[in-house]
């Protein structure tokens, strides 16, 4: 068989995406704070765009400081004695600190100083151990082992090493490692360093001086009955009344099984809405935030009637700032673009679910995405984009557009329900049961079907209630 090479014309068609096309889609989905980050970076990397910054009138505000200076007009008498006050002295007589700490003062002003020294650091689990095992008589042995010891602690606060692994990292002797262990186990909070959920328990009670047996024999062999509310083989084994044992529990769930949590290194996320719904009258109001985002314009330096730029300007800067100016206008127009799809389908929303709007979360109907997508003709992707990472203020609360975009529930009636709905319910049920005899998933979806007329198993009443973090029913159980 021979190889030859042969020239053939193909005629086909495929879809091309520009930089400006793949940009107009990121920024569909960006959240509201990357969206500030990647608008700042292009300003700083981009001549061509500029911020607008509003000014105030200058004759309005002239009026206004001349106003205020006739209402606090003083006579040539008073305005002799403050221009020709000694000032400092006055202060330094009367004041609550002298002269010398005023002018201390002076030397070393705050705006003088760096951010990070007006700022303190987040602490650590980390930090605050080293912090404590420095404070300690230990010898230079046992800082190497307590070091050791501190390296291996995950972010529970438990140790993934063990004695020997330790020992042989820093050549002491395993004693040696099991005594520095056991005093880092005492430090704050207390319980660190353990290898398991019941030496950390049982460290805390020792801590506060818990040497009651049953209290003891609760924590090592008892622990599953106590998550599990079995209360009645603990009754018959220990011989004590309910009362007691329930005294017991109590002493036991208030204990921290994770010491190290409570340093977690997450941050609190703080949420700004992209969108505000008001109800005004018997309609509702639709404003986008437009707060902290950048007003855009081209820069009249390089893009306008300035004679000396254009002069000095060869052919490849012209083809440099030709470049960039096509790239400051297409990120206007895909940050209005932004903007606008937002706006509608945030519209196309407020259609749909306008009895939640009204009403809150029991109210809420099944849509998806092909619903709002047909009606503001654009593809189910763009709106998926759209909805991704934002958040829009209800007079119920801040809730991700994501939200709103639940599954159908089938009712006796012949109708249809939202997923939300259900969930709600449930949560609802669950927070107003009896402690005492807290609503099974049957009874909840015998409720359920009564109240609501929603066929719903109770495998999908167990798959909602984990969805919402909601313990089983012998789980919730208590005893008074």
């Amino acid at each position: 068989m021979s190889l030859e090479l042969r020239q053939q014309l193909k005629l086909s068609q495929q879809l091309v995406m520009t930089p400006q096309l793949q940009q107009a889609i990121k920024l569909l989905q960006l959240s509201r704070v990357e969206l500030l980050e990647v608008v700042q970076q292009e300003l700083m990397e981009n001549p061509i765009l500029e911020e607008v910054q509003y000014q105030e009138d200058e004759q309005t505000a002239r009026d206004v400081h001349e106003e205020a200076n006739r209402k606090t007009s003083l006579n040539s008498e008073e305005q002799s004695m403050i221009k020709n006050a000694d000032w400092e002295n006055y202060l330094g007589e009367f004041s609550s600190s002298s002269k010398q700490s005023v002018h201390h003062e002076r030397e070393t002003p705050e705006e003088m100083q760096s951010f990070e020294a007006r700022h303190s650091s987040k602490p650590s689990l980390e930090g605050h151990l080293f912090w404590q095992l420095q404070l300690q008589d230990f010898s230079e042995e046992d800082m190497v082992v307590g070091e050791e010891i501190i390296g291996n602690l995950d972010s529970r606060g438990y140790l993934q090493a063990t004695s020997r692994e330790i020992s042989e990292s820093t050549g002491a002797e395993q004693e040696q490692v099991k005594r520095v262990l056991k005093r880092i186990q005492h430090f704050d909070p207390i319980g660190i360093g353990s290898r398991n959920i019941q030496e950390c328990l049982l460290v805390q009670l020792e801590a506060l001086n818990e040497d009651d047996p049953v209290l003891t024999s609760l924590v090592k062999e008892h622990l599953e009955d106590i998550e599990k509310n079995r209360i009645a083989p603990l009754l018959k084994k220990f011989k004590v009344s309910r009362e007691y044992m329930q005294e017991y529990i109590e002493v036991i769930r208030s204990l921290d099984p994770f010491p190290g949590s409570s340093y977690g290194s997450e941050d609190v996320v703080y949420i700004s809405p992209d969108i505000y719904v008001y109800k005004y009258e018997d309609d509702f109001i639709i404003l986008l935030n437009e707060d902290g985002l950048p007003n855009l314009q081209l820069s009249s330096f390089y893009t306008g009637e300035n004679q000396l730029v254009k002069d000095k300007k060869n052919k490849q800067e012209n083809e440099y700032i030709q470049e960039k100016t096509r790239s400051a206008v297409w990120l206007m127009k895909s940050l209005h673009q932004r903007q606008r799809t937002l706006y509608k389908v945030m519209q196309s929303i407020l259609k749909f679910q306008k009895e939640f709007f009204e009403h809150g979360v029991s109210r809420l109907k099944p849509l998806i995405l092909k619903e709002v997508a047909e009606d503001i003709e654009m593809h189910e992707s763009t709106v998926s984009r759209i909805t991704t990472s934002k958040y829009v203020s209800t007079p119920y609360g801040i809730f991700e557009l994501k939200f709103f975009f639940n599954s159908a529930l089938s009712m006796d009636g012949g109708g249809h329900v939202g997923s939300e709905s259900v969930k709600a319910a449930i949560k609802k049920m669950v927070r107003e049961e009896d402690p005492k005899k807290p609503l099974s998933d049957e009874a909840i979806a015998a409720i359920l079907k009564e109240n609501l007329d929603v066929n719903i198993a109770r495998r999908t009443v167990a798959k909602y209630r984990m969805a919402l973090d909601i313990p089983s029913s012998s789980k919730r159980k208590k005893f008074f």
